[in-house]
């Protein structure tokens, strides 16, 4: 009884691979490797697995281009475009991925997977088995019987129609060998297999039902007529052909017996890893494979076999304190995405094959002071992992970090910005160091957090240290490699440090002017509220997208300008479409920025003061922007809205944290276009910012051919938009939508533009073919990012990664600069004995508290340090402002 349960799967690996390459959007790893046809077929045979919970399983391929089939017709698949090189890569992976799933696979040369397919589905049914087969070729349709059921995969791979007997039949009105006679009358393209001209499936079917079968169609030709017939009995061979190759052979030469295929399911961590190779982290997440993500025992006690991990607690501090001045690594574990409230865990020092796990509790001990004391000691050199988040989590029990020699994380960002997974677990792999169990495998994730026993947080800690062990020497050779050491030595890991100072001085916030313009805020909501009703004739609720797509389209009949599955959109998009049409887009526009206003930025802020300092402590994020940019969190200090005037009233909130003094702020003037003016060699450009010239009017006067007087504030604007569109590798498309022209008009616009600069034209060419031929851009400083899709076959990836290659450059050197003049900036108080503060950063602004008596001397201090952060062919210019808020400093 328990063998008619068996159930066979037979998935066609090529029909399936190539549906999911071109149904999935493309989609790479960090490795540049394409993955989106391995990441679809992954989804579906999931999804399959479930469904169908079958005990045997294969996957059957193609082995190579000539079959039997060509033998009798050398043009068979003849017309098929050669496979796409994003595409062939992926078979390999595939295939190992297979592995990973204990799913077995096969192939054999002379014969095509559908023949496999049929040869396995004949036997299970010979053993009386069920076999369910999945493919994108309605070939296979003549495989169905009573215990062989066929899934044709529709919509790309999303969905399958499900084929018995009677379900052939009543879509095709055909009995499954009938599939055979219905494509050698109509043929199939896809195959190069002929058919007879002339004759579609609605004809064959026709044929198919008075006659039968092509043979029995050839011998009834006489009761045809007109032009089917002519065609029928001049192409009588080729139906006959046509038919015997598109009959699936099912009599494969096979060693592998259906025992060979049996399926009793994948082995979590196998496919853990398999699946963390290719970023397929949302698949880790959809089987809860993190528990699983890890190695096996042996090679677990292989690499703890190469330390000795000793428990401090329970050896005591004396092996420890001898061996201090040998430590070189030092690791700190604490819990919680924002470091400002981390909660220590262990911190772990490695001292040759000594690696030593103190709880991080211990750290309170008289015991411990002479670890504290090395901690603080910038004398002796430290190596880690993420010492930016470290020292903010020691300072919050009042220990102080110095010493940082070098930063595992901060260096492994540097040397691909792009990495996918900057964690230990996912470096270690990419460098061939093998790999450790993950932090969501030891601790768990979210709300499954927990502290794990003392032994296994031990041994983990104790791996991790070990890890920036071993990964230290390769990352700091490969920086000296890559000639970028002055940017990792001079500027990176000793920023890491003026960020950290910065985050713990603080920024004030004063509460009551938060919650004044909060009660105004509310106020002009409940004014836009009623003004919008009005307008509509009725209340509703404006924040619901489909009551107000019926009051906008329905209602008062606007121009629909897109739809979702759901309805009207109402996105920011349209709506600014929509706003010549009617007042009350204009209304609905402002409302929403004030609500935003209200919940993002007057309540989130609000919750981000700490009581015990009345100040917001953000935290810069130092390693996640591509382009080397900082990036605010906890909260975002840089997202604060200014174009808008109620969005810049907010900085009136931001004040000095000591009476008597005032608020700082220095901006770049053009940062960009300076350094795009320098990047480019550009004599025009050059040459504005050298006579200090409004380089938009300098654009508009060169692309519309006219004097300075005779440039109006329409030409200036569309200069501006062009001039920034240009740093941003803009297209015609988007600087129409910008200036709201036609790209007819954008595209001439553009055209002038290069014709004005030439040099620019001539940097965006050659920095692509750099790029294509090195694969990589960099910045004046040598900062990289990596471009995988530079040379992608697909329009849409190989344009976004042209244009990050014209961009990269000058955005990345802007992101240096403002950096170097941080470090400047930091050397000039510290070597002057300023009492003065760096509080932020705001993309091209640092923004500073200063005393009375230093004002005026900052004021100089600041713009010159800027200035001279890093030497070009044109000035930098930087604008000072003083208030006593950041509003009145703007």
């Amino acid at each position: 009884m328990s063998e008619t349960k068996d159930k066979l799967l037979l998935i066609d690996g090529n029909s399936i691979i190539f549906r999911a390459f071109y149904a999935i959007p493309p989609l790479t790893n960090s490795s540049g490797l394409n993955t989106n046809a391995v990441f679809g077929f992954t989804t579906m045979l999931l999804k399959v697995l479930e469904e169908e919970k079958p005990t045997h399983v294969l996957v059957a391929f193609d082995a190579g281009k000539v079959t039997f089939r060509h033998e009798g017709y050398a043009e068979y698949k003849g017309g098929r475009q050669k496979t796409p090189p994003e595409l062939s890569e992926q078979f390999p992976l595939l295939k190992e991925l297979l592995q990973a799933f204990s799913i077995p696979q096969f192939e054999l040369a002379g014969y095509e997977a559908d023949d496999i397919i049929g040869t396995l589905s004949r036997v299970a049914e010979e053993q009386n088995k069920t076999a369910v087969v999945i493919s994108g070729d309605k070939d296979m349709l003549q495989l169905v019987t009573d215990q062989v059921t066929v899934l044709i995969t529709r919509r790309g791979i999303s969905e399958v129609e499900r084929y018995t007997p009677g379900a052939l039949g009543e879509k095709y009105g055909l009995i499954p060998s009938q599939i055979i006679d219905l494509k050698g009358l109509m043929g199939d393209a896809s195959d190069n297999i002929p058919g007879v001209p002339g004759v579609g499936e609605k004809t064959a079917l026709k044929l198919l039902q008075d006659y039968g079968t092509v043979e029995n169609v050839l011998d009834n030709i006489e009761q045809l007529k007109g032009k089917l017939r002519e065609n029928i009995e001049t192409h009588s061979e080729d139906a006959r052909m046509s038919k015997k190759l598109a009959t699936i052979f099912r009599e494969v030469p096979m060693e592998q017996t259906l025992e060979d295929v049996t399926w009793k399911g994948y082995e979590a961590s196998a496919l853990a890893g398999a699946f963390r190779k290719l970023e397929f982290k949302s698949l880790i997440e959809r089987l809860d494979l993190h528990a699983a993500d890890n190695i096996s025992d042996a090679e677990r006690e292989e690499a703890a076999s190469a330390y000795e991990v000793i428990k401090v607690e329970q050896a005591g501090w004396s092996s420890l304190m001898d061996a201090l001045p040998e430590v070189e690594t030092v690791m700190v574990e604490a819990s919680g995405e924002n470091p400002h409230n981390g909660v220590g865990i262990g911190i772990t020092l490695v001292a040759g094959t000594q690696i030593f796990v103190i709880p991080y509790k211990l750290l309170s001990t008289n015991d411990a002071k002479p670890l504290i004391a090395w901690l603080g000691n910038s004398e002796a050199p430290k190596n880690g992992y993420d010492f930016h988040r470290v020292e903010l989590v020691l300072a919050r029990s009042g220990i102080a970090l110095k010493g940082q020699a070098f930063d595992v994380k901060l260096a492994a960002y540097l040397l691909d910005p792009t990495e996918a997974d900057p964690s230990l677990n996912g470096l270690l792999p990419r460098y061939g160091l093998g790999s450790i169990d993950s932090d969501d495998a030891v601790f768990g994730k979210g709300a499954k957090f927990h502290i794990p026993a003392e032994d296994k947080l031990a041994r983990h800690l104790a791996a991790k240290a070990d890890a920036v062990r071993r990964l230290k020497p390769l990352l700091a050779e490969k920086l000296e490699q890559l000639g970028m050491n002055r940017l990792y030595y001079e500027l990176e890991q000793p920023l890491s440090v003026v960020l950290a100072r910065m985050e713990k001085q603080g920024i004030s916030v004063n509460a009551a002017t938060l919650e004044e313009l909060g009660v105004e805020f509310q106020r002009r909501i409940e004014e836009m509220m009623s003004a919008i009703h009005k307008q509509a004739g009725f209340e509703f609720n404006i924040g619901s997208p489909k009551q107000l797509g019926e009051v906008l389209f329905d209602k008062l009949a606007l121009p629909v300008i897109k739809k979702t599955k759901t309805g009207y959109s109402t996105d920011a998009e349209v709506l600014e479409k929509l706003e010549p049409y009617h007042e009350i887009v204009r209304l609905i526009l402002h409302y929403r920025q004030l609500t935003k206003l209200q919940s993002t930025y007057i309540e989130g802020l609000l919750k981000e003061i700490r009581p015990e300092t009345c100040k917001i402590h953000t935290f810069y994020h130092q390693t996640i922007a591509a382009t080397g940019r900082l990036s605010s969190q906890f909260p975002n200090l840089q997202n604060i809205p200014i174009r808008l005037e109620e969005g810049r009233q907010i900085r009136k909130a931001f004040v000095p944290s000591e009476p008597g003094w005032s608020i700082v702020a220095a901006d770049y003037s053009q940062i960009e276009l300076r350094v795009l003016a320098h990047i480019s060699g550009d004599e025009g450009l050059k040459e504005a910012f050298l006579n200090e010239m409004d380089i938009h009017t300098k654009t508009a006067m060169d692309v519309f051919g006219v004097q300075a007087d005779q440039v109006d504030g329409n030409m200036r604007r569309q200069a501006k938009a062009v001039n920034f569109g240009i740093v941003y590798g803009i297209s015609d498309y988007g600087l129409s939508q910008n200036l709201n022209i036609t790209r007819k008009e954008a595209a001439a616009f553009i055209e002038q533009y290069f014709q004005a600069f030439p040099g620019v034209r001539r940097y965006m060419d050659t920095i692509v073919e750099q790029a294509r031929n090195d694969g990589y851009v960099t910045t004046l400083l040598e900062r990289r990012r990596y471009l995988p899709d530079i040379r992608h076959s697909n329009f849409n990836l190989r344009s976004f990664a042209e244009r990050t290659a014209m961009n990269t450059p000058i955005q990345g050197t802007a992101a240096d600069i403002i950096k170097l003049a941080m470090m400047r900036m930091d050397e000039a108080l510290t070597s002057r004995g300023l009492k003065s503060r760096m509080l932020l950063q705001v993309h091209d602004e640092l923004v500073f508290e200063v005393p009375a008596d230093e004002l005026e001397l900052m004021k100089t201090l600041v713009p010159e340090v800027m200035k001279t952060a890093l030497q070009l062919d044109v000035p930098l210019l930087a604008e000072v402002s003083v208030g006593s808020n950041w509003y009145e400093a703007k």
